[in-house]
Parts: C-alpha cells; structure tokens; sequence
C-alpha cells in the first residue's frame, strides 16, 4: 500500500460522510429556518420549540433515505475490502 491510496482512501471516505449525512443535514437545515422565521413572526422566543421539529425532520430523513445510505456505505465498504483483497492476496 502506497501513500497515495491511502490518501485516496481517506478522500473517499470523507467524501461519503458527506454524501451519507447531507439528506439530514439538508432537512434539518431547511425545518430550522422555517422554525425561525415563524418565531420570528409570532415573536415566540422558546428555545425548545426549534428542536422537536429538527429532531422529527432528522427522523424522517433516516427513514425516507436509509435504503440509500445503507447501500452507499455498503459498496464503500465492499470497494475496500475488494481494493485490500488485491493489495494483499
């Protein structure tokens, strides 16, 4: 194994961390703004009140997307065993 794969490796993998967690973090993202914009119109300033609603979007999005996610991280998984497999066998 050289330092370029492993630098390699390492790209992909930061790269599937984002790939994986944007779905979540996109919809908690949206679901928090639109909490504060409407605290800001009512001009309801309860702390609690913004995470129940972030909490649920997350939740959801796990649902919604976990097939997704499920398969990205295994064939990640797969094309390092398959690249270690080749290095070492």
């Amino acid at each position: 194994m050289t330092a370029d794969f492993i630098i390699g490796l390492a790209g992909q993998a930061v790269f599937t961390v984002l790939k994986v967690s944007a779905p979540m973090l996109l919809l908690g993202l949206i679901v928090g703004l639109i909490v504060s914009i409407f605290q800001a119109t009512t001009q309801i300033q309860e702390q609690t009140l913004a995470f129940i609603p972030k909490i649920v979007a997350v939740l959801l999005a796990i649902l919604l997307f976990g097939p997704w996610i499920l398969t990205t991280l295994v064939d990640f998984t797969y094309n390092i065993f398959n690249n270690l497999y080749k290095y070492i066998g």
